[in-house]
């Protein structure tokens, strides 16, 4: 037992310590220092120019490499790129002519992020502007903020001298009227035609790119999922899901089922991933890993468990290591680069073989 005079001592001394904080602060800094980043890649030149994008792409990769080659930042030359997607009227998942909402109204959403700054724009919800990106270039250069969506977007896109346009083709709105004709059974509208589709589309471009510089930026685009509830935004703005980029480790994004990749941060996951060693096909095929563990419900899986959605990400590490994977290999697995040896279509990894079947 315990004497009183030993536990006074012992007292005495606990109060000595306690007296003494920076001694104590300085101890415990010392056991969780967190040691220097052996993943930093800065400094280590790779295969500058370069540009990786969806399979969508191939026309935005090469005009991002020109633009590079002759000296434009990775931002600038990835932004300029997908405007191509964006201002086509053929096109119907991104910009002019995309795809529109419930009620007829195209909604687009945006995201940039510059590595060589770690600054971001964001945009969702917005209404008239052919070029989302740009608009979310835009907010990123001027304002304190990232994310601006829906009226509050569309005002500052008119502010700042965007031309307010009606962004619904006649050749999308015949698709918007096709699809309400078919929608149900039990409503006023006759069903006299077949939709041109088994499936509710989806469409997105995602561009990562570096520089001669070595610099990172990534930035994605698009309409949405088509005939979506007005208002609903999906990955592709949300920076951490749609994309990511970290100017020493590299760059990702992501096309596919929106509300699957949000929940994993897909993006960041690939980039986090690629940060501890990993090559950016087998980082990829990790967020895909996770995007599916945390699929549970039922309407989403097959009867073996598998998803019954696409999902794919695109990664560019800053050396100039590219990859990317898909859920499914047969719908839509390609992806698209280009470098000194020009554009070109790339297979990606998967983890399932064939398509998914029908269902959400």
């Amino acid at each position: 037992m315990f004497r009183r005079r030993d536990f006074m001592k012992w007292l005495a001394g606990a109060a000595a310590v306690a007296g003494r904080p920076g001694k104590a602060a300085a101890a415990q800094k010392t056991a969780i220092r967190v040691p220097d980043r052996p993943w930093k890649m800065t400094g280590r030149k790779g295969h500058w120019p370069l540009a990786v994008a969806s399979y969508n792409g191939l026309r935005a990769v090469e005009k991002a490499y020109r633009l590079m080659d002759q000296g434009s930042s990775a931002l600038d030359a990835a932004v300029a790129g997908v405007q191509i997607n964006e201002l086509d009227p053929e096109d119907y998942t991104v910009g002019y002519g995309g795809l529109p909402n419930f009620d007829g109204v195209v909604e687009l959403d945006a995201a940039v992020m510059d590595g060589a700054s770690a600054r971001a724009g964001a945009v969702g919800a917005l209404h008239n502007v052919k070029t989302p990106s740009a608009v979310a270039k835009l907010i990123m250069e001027r304002t304190d903020h990232i994310f601006l969506v829906g009226e509050g977007a569309t005002r500052f896109a008119r502010e700042y001298g965007f031309p307010m346009e009606n962004l619904l083709t006649p050749k999308s709105r015949q698709r918007w009227l096709k699809w309400r004709e078919t929608l149900s059974t039990k409503d006023d509208y006759l069903d006299e035609i077949q939709a041109e589709w088994e499936e509710r589309p989806t469409g997105t471009i995602h561009l990562s790119a570096v520089d001669k510089n070595g610099h990172l930026a990534a930035v994605t685009t698009t309409s949405g999922l088509f005939f979506k509830i007005p208002g609903r935004v999906g990955d592709s703005p949300i920076i951490g899901a749609g994309l990511y980029c970290d100017d020493d480790i590299g760059s990702a994004g992501s096309t596919g089922r929106g509300e699957a990749n949000i929940k994993v941060c897909g993006a960041h996951t690939v980039v986090e991933m690629m940060r501890w060693g990993l090559h950016p096909r087998d980082a990829c095929l990790e967020a895909l890993r996770r995007a599916l563990h945390m699929t549970k419900e039922k309407r989403l899986l097959d009867e073996r468990g598998r998803p019954r959605y696409q999902l794919k990400f695109y990664a560019l590490r800053k050396d100039g290591t590219f990859g990317a994977a898909v859920m499914w290999s047969d719908y839509g697995g390609e992806f698209v680069v280009c470098d000194e040896n020009g554009p070109r279509k790339e297979t990606a990894a998967y983890l399932f073989e064939g398509k998914p079947e029908r269902g959400a």
